[in-house]
């Protein structure tokens, strides 16, 4: 077995304001013809690619790998300006998933992932390299980190730093095929969704998660009742997307035109990191960043995550928008919103 080399002590960065923990792979999309595109990718990865396009500093907190895909992992997070809390790679190879879109651009995959650099982590390691981020806002994880197997390195770093008064962030992005067991799996979930204050949620993530419900409105209204999370978004295709609040809000956004759809590759992260980014800008206004948003500002939220993931879905592979491209397309006032509440 191929042991990771040693890492120093982890050192303050400036700027950091969220962290993000769990894969970083890379995506092999079948085409049409057979043939195999490699794709740099990964939830958690493309979610700090995005945050740090967006202008917030980031933090990817776990190894690379040191094989020529590891490399191009790498340079694809200097590119997006996010900092490595183990900028020295490990001598383990880089994870794989083979991608095969529908024809609505909707992807599945199979993962390879066995001994694999990004899983060379532990919560110690997790933990030590936040706490040395004095400017530390977020922590973000989700989707592969949050398979049952990895539980002991996720869950104990998600509690801690909810305990340290830092918001934290997760995106169910339930992928059955890469668990055993999808028993262990859901609950592993569901037990990472207790320590949110930020949820994030597909459609189909909810009948993943076999809760309750006729709809998918009521399966997250559920979800969010059950854990104690601030706020819950909930993604639906081409309907648009749904923000909850604790206490009774809603908001409902969908794109006013068709999207030009490409793929729907990286949508969620680039959705989940304009979620991060518009909270943490009305957070620089003033307002607490876990406090209560009135209507205006869930609109303004939801809005720019919109945006970001619509930006995403016209572009082959997850190729994240910057922030000026998503102010750009907020100013042609392309989204429409509609505000309801419920009991």
């Amino acid at each position: 077995m191929v042991f990771p080399s040693p890492r120093s002590a982890p050192q303050p960065l400036p700027g950091v304001q969220v962290a993000t923990a769990g894969e970083a792979l890379y995506d092999l999309i079948e085409e049409p013809d057979g043939r195999l595109r490699p794709c740099a990718g990964g939830a958690v990865y493309n979610l700090a690619r995005a945050l740090g396009l967006q202008g917030v500093g980031t933090l990817y907190l776990n190894p690379l790998s040191a094989d020529r895909l590891g490399r191009q992992l790498a340079q694809g997070l200097h590119a997006a300006a996010v900092a490595l809390a183990a900028p020295a790679p490990v001598a383990l190879p880089t994870a794989l998933a083979l991608a095969a879109l529908d024809a609505d651009g909707k992807a599945s995959y199979s993962f390879y992932r066995d001994g694999v650099a990004d899983r060379a982590i532990t919560a110690q390691a997790l933990n030590a390299a936040c706490a040395a981020q004095p400017g530390l806002q977020v922590v973000a994880t989700g989707c592969l980190a949050l398979v049952a197997q990895d539980a002991a390195k996720y869950q104990p770093w998600l509690a801690a730093q909810r305990a340290a008064g830092r918001m934290v962030a997760v995106d169910a992005n339930l992928r059955l095929s890469a668990a055993g067991a999808a028993d262990a799996y859901r609950a592993n979930v569901h037990q990472a969704l207790q320590q949110a204050h930020l949820i994030k949620v597909s459609d189909d993530d909810l009948e993943a998660l076999d809760l309750p419900g006729a709809t998918a409105l009521e399966r997250a209204q559920r979800l969010l009742q059950t854990t104690p999370a601030q706020w819950l978004a909930l993604t639906l295709g081409a309907q648009g997307a749904l923000l909850l609040q604790r206490g009774g809000a809603a908001c409902h956004a969908r794109e006013r035109t068709p999207v030009d759809l490409v793929d729907t590759v990286g949508a969620g992260d680039c959705f989940l990191a304009g979620l991060i980014t518009a909270l943490l800008e009305r957070h620089a206004r003033g307002p607490s960043l876990m406090a209560p948003m009135d209507e205006t500002d869930m609109h303004a939220v939801l809005q720019h995550a919109l945006a970001s993931a619509s930006l995403c879905v016209e572009r082959v592979g997850c190729a994240p928008p910057t922030r000026a491209e998503i102010a750009a397309r907020l100013a042609r006032s392309s989204a429409q919103v509609d505000v309801s509440r419920f009991a």
